[in-house]
């Protein structure tokens, strides 16, 4: 699904491509003002939904069912109690205190301006504000709702709140949440999601120690992981993705190409172009891909950047017919499907370096993430030649893609999700962009295979694949594969909470590809508009999708004009990649 959109090169004030600007200076940025409107609208929202919640357990929901059997809770908590257990449930407990989460915020805050060599403010501003409104939110909802604490032996001193929420279950809930959204965007390796699924854990293990110690019941503290999450959704959406505050990008200065080691202009004859990206592609990358590529005998490689203008197809394009032996392409997606337009055809070998959010085919390719390891591994590999899906439509003018090209939902995660928040928080920004396009209505369409007769579908989503595999490990179309001179079609269609659980089961397992129909087999089946099922996998070498109503649609995660038509055919080993033993 989600895949990255291209993203645009730091601009100087007059609107051209330049340098960004380094060191530790903070401008406050634009949109601020509109944006700290809107946080501020919807944490009244956020704080009349706990209020609400508060109001409707403490009075016409308290004879029912779960609120019934919370004393039962509280009272085995109070039997089940041991030394041990009640010296863990105080660590618990203190992870929560406000001393502790007010610490930990300030030194993360700290730590984020501080130790990056350029400042994350607006990370550190994520932990604070969210933090902060929780806590507010949480006074407000204790003036409001009255709740006497549990019947059992309290270990700690009461304090003069209400029970309801647990501010203790909030604010862990704020700070190490927060954290683990920034461990799990921005740290690589394997350690990534063993810090955040740790740091997720905490606030828990908090609410655990709280329902130990006799302080809340379980709503109280349900409310306050509820109350906390909700604040770490709001700043999140607000910073992230909805684009309305706007900074310089936190980019390194672009070097000339005398600092690259290579002069201006085009390659010549089996000379190396490298295309790159420079908005996620570091200097110190560049050198560090230098390096590499002379080390495997690519001497002198010319570095050639893309623009907002031309996101790589002009420059690759320029390199192949000026005679490159070799293209290296470092960015995300976006600017490998720009490349790989250009080369569609060439025969001239590409080297796929993943620098981007989504980084599909690299992850499909069985290449390595890091962009050294990926470039070596490449350079060490053989030539293979994989497929291309070429597609168009009305308002689209023809080109390529790589990995996967859609409709209906997915085209409009793309379009929710910021491009300064895919830098910020990598892929995980998708699911926040998802947040605004869940209320994506079902559409309509015909779906022609080859010369086969014509289907009728409704779906909220269509995914065209040459890949089947996202992050996460996900497995979308479960048949994909990039060199089987075929495509793969997903038509996403659940109705209803059990729709989508069955959705969500299917894909989840790998979808069933034994039982997927070929595209003639579909077309001459009985077919009245209504398949009944959530999910249906089709495979193709062209298909017409004709939609009742303009669509928005992407092309590798770039979203590109809303239309009613998307025309894709195969192009059966369109791309030569240098890939790895054991790669594709």
């Amino acid at each position: 699904m989600p895949t990255a959109a291209p993203e645009r090169p730091s601009e100087l004030p007059g609107g051209k491509p330049g340098a960004a600007r380094t060191g530790r200076s903070f401008a406050l940025p634009r949109g601020t003002g509109r944006t700290a409107a809107r946080i501020a609208a919807l944490t009244v929202c956020q704080g009349a939904l706990m209020v609400g919640f508060g109001l409707l357990i403490t009075g016409p929901a308290r004879g029912l069912w779960p609120m019934t059997a919370e004393d039962d809770v509280n009272e085995g908590f109070e039997r089940a109690r041991t030394g041990t257990l009640t010296t863990l449930s105080l660590v618990g407990s203190e992870a929560g205190n406000t001393l502790t989460v007010i610490a930990a915020t300030v030194l993360a805050c700290a730590g984020l301006i501080l130790i990056p060599r350029l400042p994350m403010w607006r990370q550190a501003a994520f932990l604070a504000v969210a933090v902060s409104l929780q806590s507010l939110v949480f006074l407000v909802i204790t003036e409001s709702v009255d709740r006497q604490r549990p019947e059992v032996h309290r270990l700690d001193d009461s304090p003069p709140t209400s029970s309801y929420t647990s501010g203790h279950t909030g604010a862990a809930t704020a700070i190490y949440g927060g954290l683990a959204v920034l461990a799990l965007s921005r740290l690589r390796g394997p350690w990534r999601r063993i810090v955040g699924g740790l740091l997720l854990l905490v606030p828990v293990l908090v609410a655990v120690a709280r329902l130990y110690r006799g302080m809340h019941h379980p709503t109280d503290v349900v409310g306050g992981l509820l109350n906390g999450s909700l604040s770490l959704l709001i700043v999140g959406r607000a910073l992230f993705t909805d684009g309305t505050v706007t900074a310089p990008a936190e980019a390194s200065p672009t070097p000339s190409f005398a600092s690259a080691g290579a002069s201006p202009g085009t390659p010549g004859p089996g000379r190396t172009a490298v295309i790159f990206n420079p908005t996620v592609t570091r200097e110190a990358d560049r050198e560090a891909l230098r390096e590499v590529l002379e080390r495997h005998g690519h001497r002198a490689p010319v570095f050639i950047e893309t623009t907002a203008e031309d996101p790589g197809t002009g420059q690759t394009a320029d390199a192949v017919r000026d005679g490159a032996g070799l293209v290296v392409v470092c960015g995300g997606d976006g600017t490998l499907r720009a490349a790989a337009d250009a080369l569609a055809g060439s025969g001239v070998p590409l080297a796929v370096v993943p620098c981007g959010t989504g980084n599909l085919l690299a992850r499909n390719l069985g290449l390595p993430l890091s962009p050294t390891d990926a470039l070596d591994a490449a350079l060490r590999g053989a030539p293979h030649r994989l497929d291309l899906g070429r597609v168009e439509g009305d308002g689209l003018t023809a080109t390529h893609f790589a990995a996967m090209s859609g409709a209906g939902l997915d085209a409009e995660i793309m379009e929710h999700t910021d491009d300064h928040a895919k830098s910020v928080l990598g892929w995980p920004a998708y699911v926040l962009g998802g947040v605004g396009a869940l209320r994506t209505p079902r559409m309509r369409l015909t779906v022609r295979f080859d010369d086969a007769p014509a289907l009728r579908r409704t779906a909220r989503m269509v995914l065209i694949g040459n890949v089947g595999t996202v992050q996460g490990g996900t497995t979308l179309l479960p048949a994909a594969r990039p060199d089987d001179g075929l495509l793969d079609l997903l038509i996403l269609d659940p109705r209803g909470v059990g729709g989508w659980m069955r959705a969500l089961a299917t894909l989840l397992r790998g979808g069933a590809p034994a039982a997927r129909p070929s595209a003639v087999a579909a077309a001459t089946a009985q077919d009245d508009g209504k398949s009944g099922v959530p999910v249906e996998f089709f495979t193709f070498r062209r298909a017409e999708l004709t939609f009742d109503s303009a669509q928005s649609r992407e092309l590798d995660g770039d979203p590109v004009t809303p239309g009613r038509r998307l025309t894709a055919e195969v192009r059966p080993g369109a791309l030569t990649v240098l890939l790895p033993a054991g790669g594709a």
